[in-house]
């Protein structure tokens, strides 16, 4: 009896060493593309007044949680019976980011608001943007990431045992999520902190001049964010053609792989913009 207790034991003590191993080696493996996510979804959480800043972010954070919930067990049967849908969906996905940032890309090159307009526009931008649109597309980008973060973790454990694969993919969905909205919530609430520290040094001495940067600071971070938002957009896009497209993949080899995978996801995305934009008049006409 004991001995067998003692049995179970070692199995389960050698099982959490294998998803250790296999999920350090998967994390390893995705960082990249949780940097990318950093920064996309860092971007598309800002904006928001003060107030609404926490709330906004947790919304999109559940809406995080629930895509992972869908995406790691279809992922997990479409690889052991449809692997060729994966290879679509991640295509498809693809163009969706490509699109966004292209897009970001033509608006801020031909559609900026005049100097003399700018305050009127942007209060009629986010008068007629509502609040659970920004949610929803933040989500939608979420979902493509993460199907993108799932795939790339999943293959890392093919070889092991299903109950493995389910743990470890589990496993970096979960620390994805929790990491890259956890920094979010740092830098949004930079400005918070900032105005804490000001006010409890009595606007005098180092903390009060560390509020002063932390406050100074959050709208230059803010405008970084959403200029490595967008080449992530078109990076991690970009990544996806060359490694799922075959001819993609064997072209342009002279070129350093980063260059490749940003011109690919640039011109990918410009061909969706002028696509939606004709479909777009032909509706209104």
């Amino acid at each position: 009896m004991a001995s067998g207790i003692f049995s179970i034991l070692d199995d389960v003590a050698a099982l959490m060493d294998d998803i250790a191993v296999t999920s350090k080696i998967a994390t390893r493996k995705t960082a990249g593309i949780l940097g990318d996510d950093l920064a996309v979804n860092a971007e598309k959480a800002t904006g928001f007044l003060a107030s609404r800043e926490l709330p906004v972010l947790w919304a999109i954070t559940k809406g995080s949680f629930l895509n992972k919930v869908i995406i790691v067990p279809i992922a997990l049967l479409l690889t052991a019976f449809f692997p060729v849908a994966i290879k679509v969906i991640l295509i498809l996905g693809g163009l969706f980011l490509a699109y966004e940032g292209a897009e970001k890309i033509v608006e801020f090159l031909f559609h900026r608001p005049k100097k003399g307009h700018e305050v009127l526009e942007q209060a009629k931008e986010e008068k007629s943007e509502s609040e659970k649109t920004k949610i929803k597309s933040a989500i939608t980008t979420d979902f493509i990431l993460s199907v993108e973060i799932v795939i790339i973790a999943l293959g890392t454990v093919l070889e092991e045992k299903l109950a493995i694969q389910i743990i470890t993919v589990s496993v970096v969905s979960l620390l994805a999520t929790i990491g890259v909205y956890g920094l979010v919530a740092l830098i949004v609430r930079m400005d918070d902190l900032g105005y804490k520290l000001i006010k409890r040094s009595h606007g005098q001495g180092p903390l009060s001049a560390l509020g002063s940067i932390l406050v100074k600071s959050l709208p230059l971070v803010i405008k970084v964010l959403g200029v490595v938002g967008t080449i992530a957009l078109l990076l991690v896009s970009g990544g996806i053609f060359i490694h799922n497209i075959e001819y993609l993949h064997h072209s342009l080899p002279q070129l350093p792989m980063i260059l490749k995978e940003f011109l690919l996801g640039l011109v990918f995305g410009l061909i969706a913009v002028a696509i939606v934009s004709v479909v777009k008049k032909f509706i209104r006409r």
